[in-house]
């Protein structure tokens, strides 16, 4: 077969038959009396070979060391493939994220392109101070879109970067909350916590609505940083878990002040002072524990609360009957 039937018949342009010939992928079997290459039958299954070969992303190179090296085992070239292919699909997809980045921030003109990739190459910089820097910045003229934003604090370990980020994001409101609420679903506990304290900075809206999911979070740690968010906002559904707190003592301090402040109306004073008591009243609460609810008590206006520090004047331990003793006086002095 002549090489302008075997072109029509595989696809394979003459040209590039020619280069396989050259390369000596493939050789015509024979030549006519004018001198024309004639493939034979087997040289045109190797063509077809080949071209199955070039579909998987083979090089010419490594298609001739396939079909002719009978000690070849493919095993270790797919493997090569599918590492070269992923490291492919990653880079590609990281710019068609930058692209989708970049066209939502709806640059007005090249200068503003160029302000967002070098906002975005920053957040992404090893260095701690230019992350932080692109956060401070990216509520600028030209804003980082909120989906980079996310990306960064959701990964940010740095203390003081992370806290750029958090402030960067309550000024983009509620845009931020969709990506965030993601982050709560994440399998990673780190990132968890990186949501949540995201949102707890974020003003009352769609915020407080996620915040009241995180609460049946079964992350502990998630419960407790949305408990300290909700208490802030006046949310009572937070009361067991500041209450929670304060025993175990994590954060005990803080859940106190925030159980003191959701305690100014009567009714909810009552309720966070029997909670309280009711932890008392298990019989188990170390003396230590004792102490720090009493310290809390000390903040909660209302009966139950005066009688709870009554009886825990009355304490075995001395540090908790003296301190309760010490906050009964003040307040009937008040």
């Amino acid at each position: 077969m002549l090489i302008g039937d075997v072109a029509r018949r595989s696809g394979v342009s003459a040209r590039m038959l020619r280069h396989y010939d050259a390369l000596g992928l493939v050789r015509p079997t024979g030549r006519t009396r004018a001198g024309y290459r004639e493939y034979s039958g087997e040289d045109i299954r190797r063509i077809f070979h080949i071209e199955s070969l070039r579909s998987l992303g083979l090089s010419l190179r490594e298609i001739g060391r396939a079909l002719d090296d009978r000690d070849f085992t493919p095993s270790e070239l797919v493997d090569d493939l599918i590492r070269q292919t992923q490291e492919r699909i990653a880079a590609e997809t990281e710019l068609l994220t930058r692209l989708r980045r970049i066209g939502a921030a709806e640059p007005a003109g090249w200068e503003d392109v160029l302000q967002i990739v070098a906002l975005l190459r920053d957040l992404g910089a090893t260095s701690a101070g230019r992350r932080q820097r692109a956060a401070l910045s990216s509520a600028g003229e030209v804003p980082v879109p909120v989906e980079a934003l996310v990306e960064a604090a959701l990964s940010e370990a740095d203390p003081n970067v992370a806290g750029a980020l958090r402030w960067a994001l309550a000024q983009s409101g509620d845009d931020a909350l969709a990506p965030l609420a993601q982050g709560l679903g994440s399998p990673a506990a780190e990132v968890r916590v990186r949501a949540v304290r995201s949102i707890a900075e974020i003003p009352d809206g769609g915020a407080t609505t996620l915040l009241r999911d995180a609460l049946a979070s079964p992350d502990v740690v998630v419960r407790r940083y949305a408990a300290l968010a909700l208490g802030t906002r006046g949310v009572a559904d937070a009361v067991p878990t500041l209450v929670d707190m304060v025993v175990e003592g994590v954060n005990d301090v803080d859940a106190a002040d925030t159980l003191s402040a959701l305690a100014s109306r009567p009714a909810s004073a009552e309720e966070i002072a029997a909670r309280l008591v009711g932890r008392l009243a298990l019989g188990t609460v170390e003396a230590s524990a004792r102490l720090r609810v009493t310290q809390a008590l000390a903040e909660i206006p209302g009966i139950t609360a005066s009688r709870a520090l009554a009886d825990l004047s009355q304490d075995e331990d001395r540090a908790v009957a003296l301190t309760a003793a010490y906050i009964l006086r003040i307040r009937d002095a008040r």
